[in-house]
């Protein structure tokens, strides 16, 4: 670890927050979140086309280009019907947080509200929707050498080594963290190794004031119906060529965009650990459960309004009625 740590203090970049040159509550960001494979962008594409405007993804694996199958990209129809921001903008080799993310959509947000009055962002993954909604940690830029050095010691000596290491340069963050998760681990090192500072130090859970209306929409259904959609969209994958997907990106299994479900299966199956019906069967599985993960944090949100996918048609007349109430109360 020594050579890593040799990095940290001339390679940190801090993350620029924009601040906006006006701030207009005349605008609102309608946020559409939801377990995987309920139709999130189905009903951002309605909202889009009703109130004349675009859509941000908020779908931290929909950056990368090599990705479409897996990650259910919209497809070229659905792309006509709305324009996407954050569509397979970087490749599987490129390094994306979410802090990254954080500041480039805040920006967006800023062109955009130029143009329309009402944005939506749709996706389902947590930290960069509550990035863009509350904040979050000024945290450095991780240099590619440290990630690089730190996976190397992952794949040779295993997790132990991540906990061992974490334990010793920050044993709070050790103490709450979950020791099975090893990106939860390496990204916990890879801060501290940049910054030579803990990183439970500079976690402060910041909670920004944003510069226009914030306005949550949950989308949800009863779990059997739902785990019945999910195993039939990874069935639909497959027909559309998720393995081959798959196997074109083996060679670069290591990256950190390609620990995801839906590849990961993939993977063990093409180094003799699984037969093919198991690797299916696992993604089906794996997605149910990343799905649970995904409405157990959007149920702490109390500000996001649930509808069931049966009642979809009732989204848009209550989104026309909140922005009545914000216009009312300028």
């Amino acid at each position: 670890m020594y050579v890593i740590e040799q990095l940290f203090l001339s390679r940190s970049r801090r993350i620029f927050v924009p601040v906006w040159k006006s701030k207009n509550m005349n605008h609102t960001l309608v946020v559409i979140v939801g377990p995987t494979g309920i139709g999130k962008t189905k009903t951002a594409i309605e909202v889009a086309r009703r109130f004349n405007t675009e859509i941000i993804s908020a779908d931290s694996r929909q950056l990368y280009r090599e990705m479409s199958v897996g990650t259910a990209v919209p497809s070229e129809a659905e792309l006509l019907q709305a324009k996407h921001h954050f569509v397979h903008i970087l490749s599987v080799h490129d390094y994306y947080n979410a802090s990254r993310f954080e500041e480039e959509a805040l920006a967006r947000l800023e062109q955009l509200f130029q143009q329309y009055p009402l944005v939506v962002m749709a996706g389902g993954s947590m930290l960069y929707i509550d990035a863009l909604c509350k904040g979050i940690d000024d945290l450095p830029t991780v240099d590619p050498e440290i990630r690089r050095q730190l996976i190397e010691k992952f794949e040779k000596e295993g997790i132990e080594s991540l906990r061992f290491e974490l334990k010793r340069v920050d044993p709070a963050y050790y103490a709450q963290v979950d020791l099975k998760n090893p990106k939860r681990l390496l990204h916990a090192l890879e801060i501290s190794l940049m910054t030579g500072k803990p990183y439970s130090q500079l976690r402060t859970n910041p909670n920004k004031q944003r510069p226009f209306h914030i306005l949550k929409i949950g989308l949800n259904t009863d779990r059997a119906r739902l785990h019945e959609r999910i195993n039939q969209r990874v069935e639909q994958m497959v027909e559309a060529g998720l393995e081959q997907e798959a196997r074109t990106l083996y060679p670069f299994r290591s990256a950190n965009a390609l620990n995801t479900v839906g590849y990961r299966e993939w993977f063990d199956y093409f180094d003799g650990k699984t037969d093919r019906q198991s690797a299916i069967e696992l993604i089906k599985r794996n997605t149910r459960q990343y799905a649970r993960k995904q409405l157990t944090w959007f149920r702490r949100d109390p500000e996001i309004n649930w509808f069931d996918t049966e009642n979809c048609s009732q989204i848009i007349p209550f989104i026309e009625t909140k922005i009545s109430e914000y216009e009312s109360a300028r």
